[in-house]
C-alpha cells in the first residue's frame, strides 16, 4: 500500500477540552429505538441540574479528554508473515490478513473505549502473504505502546480461524528513538487454530513445507511530535481506506438484484431466469482526530438494552451475539470485497464516497455511523427493505457502547455546482431529488465534479440520540474530509417537517427509479453462488414470488442447498469412475493481485 505519513502532520486538530470533573448527561427523552431527541451541547448545562428520573441513561456524554502533552506519530507497516499454518486442507493453503490494536497506557473517558484497530486486506491462497499496509497513529504517547497483531484465516463460509499472534513492546518514544526496520516477530502457536497447524505438520512430513515456525515482518517509524494541543487520546490519522462489502445472501433477503446479471425470459420457453442478488455495505477510515465533543453513549430506553450492549445475562448475551453476527454478515469479508487506499482531504476521497452511494442515482436513503476513531460505516435502508435488523446502529456500530455520531443522509444534485452553502441552506438551487435535472442521473451518467452534489446528513438515531448542537461540528468534520462536497445539517426534531418531506421526496424517486440502480457484484467468475445454486434458484423463482417473506425464503433456501449437496455428492461419485477421456486437466487458479481466476490446462 502506499504511504500516507506525509498526511499525518497536516491534519488540524481541535483546540482541548476544558479541564473539569468527569460528568454524563442522562437527560433523554423515551423514543423507540430509531426515533430521536435533542440534549443540551457540552458545558452549558447548570452544573446543579440532575436529571429526571424518568429520562433513560445515555444519549450525549460530556465527559471531557483527560489532559496530556502532545504526543507522538508513528507509522507502523506490517509487510509479510512466513511460514503460516495451512486452515484450507484442500489447497494446503491459507487466506490470511492480520487484526492489530494498539494499547498505551493514556487514561480514556471511560473504560468501556474501544481500542484503536486496523484489519489489512486478506491475501489469497498463501501461507506467505506480503501486505505492506501501513498504518499512521497520532499522540502516542511517550510512554510507548504494546501492538497485538492477530493474523486470522478468511473463511466467510464457516468462521475464521485464527493463526497466531505477535506482540511488539515499545517501552518508550523519544526524539532519537530509531524505529523498527522490517523486524521479525515470531507468531506463537498457543493461541492459533489447532487443525490449521495440524495441516502443517502434516505438509511438513510429506514434503509440502519446510517449517513448522511462523514469522510476522513489521516497521515501525517516528514521524515526530503531534501537531495537537491537547495529547489525550491516540487516533488514526491516515491512511484513508475504503471497502466495499458484498452479501448475496442478504441481498436475496431484501431484493436486492444484481444488474450486471439481469436477464430477460426467453421468447421460446418463457422460463423466467433469476437474477444474482447483492447488498452491499460500505467503511472509509476517515482522516481524525473526531472533535472531542463528539461522544454518545447508547440510550437505555429499554431495561433489556444495557445488558444487550454489556452481555450481561442471558438475554443479554444472546442479544449482543445476534447483533455481532449481524455486523459479520452485513460487513462481511470475501473475495468479492473491494479495498482501497486513498490520499487524504482530496477530490478522490470525495469522489469514491459519491461512488460508493451510487451519486444521485435511484434516491436511496442511507444508516450511517461515526465511531470514535473517524470509520465511517454506512448502507442503504428503508421501508421497502424486506428483512429489519433488531437495531440498525447497534449493528453498524457492531454494539459499541460509545460512538461519536450516528442517523441517516441522502445525496442530491445540484443543477449549479457553484451554488454556495447558504444556497443549499436555503433552498434556493433546485436539486434532483425530486427536480428531473438533465445531465445527469437517471438519463445520463453523474457528473464527476464533486461540488454539483450536497451531502444531507442528520442524526435521526433512537439508539446513540446524539446531540443536534454538535450538528455543526458534524457538518465541519465531514467538508474536511470531503472536499468539493457542499454538506447540509437537519435536526430530526427541529427540522422534522422538513427532513421528513425531503425523505417522502426520495422514496418517490426510488419508486421510480429504484428498478434500474442496482448493486454490482465485483467478481462474477468466482462468485459463491455456482451454476447449480442458480438452477435452483431459477426453480424457486418459477414457484412465483408471493411468498416473499423472510421466514419462507430462508426454508426455501434450506431446502434447495441440501439437494444441491446431494447432487454434489452424487457428480463427485461419479467423477470417480469416470476418468477425464482427453487425458488432460484443467486447473482453475486465482490471481492473489486481483483476486479473479485464471485458467490453465496441462497434461494429466
Amino acid at each position: 500500500m502506499a504511504s500516507e505519513s506525509e498526511n499525518a502532520d497536516a491534519v488540524p486538530a481541535p483546540s482541548g477540552p476544558p479541564a473539569e470533573e468527569p460528568q454524563t448527561n442522562g437527560n433523554a427523552e423515551k423514543r423507540d429505538m430509531e426515533g430521536t431527541t435533542r440534549e443540551e451541547p457540552p458545558n452549558s448545562p447548570p452544573q446543579d441540574e440532575k436529571p429526571k428520573d424518568d429520562q433513560p441513561a445515555g444519549g450525549f456524554d460530556q465527559t471531557p479528554l483527560p489532559r496530556a502533552p502532545p504526543g507522538y506519530t508513528i507509522q507502523i507497516t506490517f509487510h509479510r508473515a512466513t511460514n503460516l499454518p495451512m486452515a484450507d486442507v484442500n489447497s494446503l493453503s491459507s487466506d490470511p490478513y492480520i487484526i492489530a490494536q494498539l494499547y498505551t497506557d493514556l487514561p480514556t473517558r471511560h473504560k468501556e473505549d474501544p481500542p484503536l484497530q486496523l484489519r489489512t486486506p486478506t491475501i489469497r491462497k498463501s501461507t506467505d502473504p506480503e501486505w505492506n499496509t501501513d498504518w499512521i497513529i497520532a499522540n502516542v504517547p511517550a510512554s510507548g505502546f504494546k501492538l497485538k497483531a492477530r493474523i486470522y484465516d478468511e473463511d466467510p463460509a464457516t468462521h475464521d480461524d485464527r493463526l497466531g499472534n505477535a506482540h511488539i513492546v515499545v517501552p518508550s518514544l523519544s526524539e532519537n528513538w530509531r524505529g523498527l526496520e522490517n523486524e521479525g516477530y515470531k507468531v506463537k502457536k498457543r493461541s492459533g487454530s489447532k487443525r490449521a497447524y495440524f495441516v502443517r505438520i502434516f505438509a511438513a512430513c510429506i514434503g509440502t513445507a519446510k517449517h513448522m515456525n511462523g514469522f510476522l515482518y513489521v516497521s515501525i517509524k517516528l514521524l515526530g511530535r503531534t501537531q495537537d494541543d491537547q495529547g489525550g487520546r491516540v487516533y488514526t490519522a491516515g491512511p484513508n481506506w475504503f471497502v466495499r462489502h458484498y452479501s448475496p445472501m442478504l441481498g436475496r433477503f431484501v431484493g436486492m438484484r444484481d444488474a450486471d446479471n439481469e436477464q430477460t425470459p426467453d421468447s421460446a420457453t418463457e422460463q423466467k431466469r433469476v437474477q444474482k442478488y447483492n447488498f452491499q455495505a460500505n467503511q472509509m477510515q476517515l482522516t481524525g482526530p473526531i472533535p472531542w465533543q463528539m461522544y454518545h453513549r447508547y440510550v437505555e430506553f429499554k431495561p433489556f438494552v444495557k445488558g444487550m450492549f454489556t452481555a450481561k445475562g442471558i438475554r443479554g448475551f444472546l442479544l449482543s451475539k445476534t447483533l455481532h453476527h449481524q455486523h459479520a454478515r452485513v460487513y462481511t469479508y470475501d473475495r468479492n470485497s473491494i479495498y482501497g487506499v486513498l490520499p487524504s482531504h482530496s477530490l478522490d476521497m470525495t469522489r469514491q464516497f459519491l461512488d460508493l452511494v451510487h451519486y444521485d442515482k435511484g434516491g436511496r436513503i442511507f444508516t450511517y455511523v461515526l465511531t470514535l476513531d473517524a470509520l465511517f460505516r454506512f448502507t442503504e435502508t428503508g421501508k421497502e427493505f424486506g428483512i429489519d435488523l433488531l437495531s440498525k446502529h447497534t449493528m453498524h456500530s457492531d454494539v459499541s457502547i460509545y460512538i461519536a455520531f450516528s442517523g441517516e443522509f441522502f445525496i442530491r444534485r445540484l443543477k449549479h455546482k457553484h451554488a454556495t452553502s447558504q444556497d443549499v441552506d436555503d433552498d434556493e438551487v433546485p436539486t434532483h431529488p425530486p427536480e428531473d435535472i438533465p445531465n445527469g442521473p437517471p438519463g445520463d451518467e453523474p457528473p464527476n465534479d464533486p461540488r454539483y452534489f450536497e451531502l444531507v446528513i442528520d442524526n435521526d438515531s433512537g439508539t446513540y440520540r446524539p446531540n443536534a448542537k454538535l450538528l455543526p461540528l458534524l457538518k465541519e468534520f465531514m467538508s474536511a474530509n470531503f472536499p468539493g462536497l457542499k454538506i447540509v445539517t437537519l435536526d430530526c426534531q427541529a427540522d422534522a417537517e422538513k427532513m421528513g418531506k425531503m425523505k417522502d421526496e426520495q422514496r418517490e424517486r426510488k419508486k421510480k427509479e429504484g428498478d434500474h440502480i442496482v448493486f454490482t457484484q465485483a467478481n462474477q467468475s468466482d462468485s459463491s453462488i455456482s451454476s447449480s445454486e442458480e438452477e435452483a434458484l431459477d426453480d424457486l423463482e418459477a414457484e412465483g414470488e408471493q411468498n416473499n417473506g423472510l421466514l419462507k425464503t430462508v426454508k426455501r433456501d434450506a431446502s434447495a442447498r441440501k439437494d444441491l449437496k446431494k447432487e454434489k455428492f452424487k457428480g463427485m461419485a461419479k467423477g470417480r469412475d469416470q476418468p477425464d477421456a482427453g487425458g488432460g486437466a484443467t486447473v482453475t487458479a486465482t490471481d492473489d493481485a486481483t483476486g479473479g481466476p485464471s485458467t490453465s490446462t496441462g497434461a494429466a
